[in-house]
């Protein structure tokens, strides 16, 4: 196995010199450090993780929570890219990530004792619900953390302007001439899903418009089936709309399928607006037209605040909203 002592004899520097860069530490100037880095990559030297964490008193370990009360957890596109970005960042500093469980030595724990246990330096939070328990034991905690997706006073947060982006879908659906808007909103137990609704109800009361209340429809989950059964209802109403808004792609997705399952087309009969810009809804015909979620950014700006925190040593509790960006496509026509 390649050593620090190894390196140090290669690049002509001291063996402390090497353990500063490798630790990133910022008093070692740009051209130390990449000629050690270099070094590091050709003898191919894979740090000693034991002997690190004695060094640094951390174990270079953050623990991840996925809620899986909304069903989706991993599996929804957003989530997936936002921790991957994360990720990245934090691999970059050096640390590992290790995803939650609820079991010790066969034992049912909380996440709190269970990354206790394992020693974790801070924890992120992602998808998470108002009525999880063990989420806000894990905020409350004095462990470094941060949530995705939900506000809180005692944690560190980082979330999408969902109000704000409700509030563009619904003024662009009415600068082209819709007046009959409805809603396939989120599941209302999420922050997301809760703040997404109030965006739509602030713009359709701003411009003047009616909200019946069968305009109003809940996605159960962020899925394609939940967007095609709330859209199912929404064709069998009296006085059904001219245009939709979802709350996520997923939902949207589905709601196009009942359209033309009952034999109408989108644009032509109804105009569709989702929320995330998934991959795939640029790809669908017609084109989705959605607020796009800046996951790369959502996903930088958690890894910051978190290792800010464990850095200093001491738990911090910022919010960081971050702008969506309305991406105009075919899934909407002027009337």
């Amino acid at each position: 196995m390649v050593t620090i002592y190894q390196i140090a004899k290669e690049t002509g520097y001291s063996a402390a010199t090497v353990s500063k860069v490798l630790n990133n530490y910022k008093s070692v100037s740009l051209k130390t450090k990449k000629t050690i880095l270099e070094a590091v990559e050709e003898l191919g030297y894979l740090p000693n993780l034991h002997a690190r964490s004695l060094t640094t008193k951390k174990s270079w370990i953050i623990g991840v929570v996925f809620d899986e009360s909304q069903g989706v957890g991993m599996n929804h596109p957003f989530f997936k890219a936002v921790i991957e970005s994360f990720r990245q960042y934090v691999d970059a500093e050096g640390y590992d990530l290790l995803f939650a469980s609820r079991s010790i030595r066969n034992k049912q724990t909380t996440y709190l004792d269970y990354f206790k246990y394992r020693g974790v330096d801070g924890v992120i939070i992602v998808c998470s619900a108002y009525e999880d328990e063990q989420v806000r034991e894990l905020m409350n905690s004095s462990l470094p953390s941060v949530v995705i997706d939900l506000p809180g006073a005692t944690s560190s947060v980082v979330y999408s302007d969902n109000i704000r982006g409700s509030i563009e879908a619904v003024q662009y659906l009415h600068s082209l001439g819709h007046r009959k808007i409805a809603h396939i909103s989120g599941q209302l137990s999420t922050f997301a899903g809760k703040q997404r609704l109030k965006g739509y109800m602030e713009a359709m009361k701003s411009l003047h418009l009616s909200v019946p209340e069968e305009y109003i429809m809940v996605g159960s989950f962020l899925s394609r089936d939940s967007g095609q059964e709330a859209m199912g209802n929404l064709l069998n109403i009296t006085d059904p709309p001219t245009a939709i808004y979802a709350a996520g792609d997923n939902l949207a997705i589905g709601a196009i399928q009942a359209i033309r399952e009952a034999g109408f087309e989108v644009p032509g009969d109804y105009s569709v607006i989702g929320f995330d810009d998934i991959d795939i809804s640029q790809v669908l015909y017609p084109s989705l037209t959605t607020l796009r979620q800046q996951t790369e950014l959502i996903g930088v700006k958690s890894g910051e605040l978190l290792l800010y925190q464990i850095h200093a040593k001491q738990k911090d509790v910022k919010s960081i909203v971050v702008p969506v960006e309305l991406m105009i496509r075919g899934s909407c026509r002027s009337i």
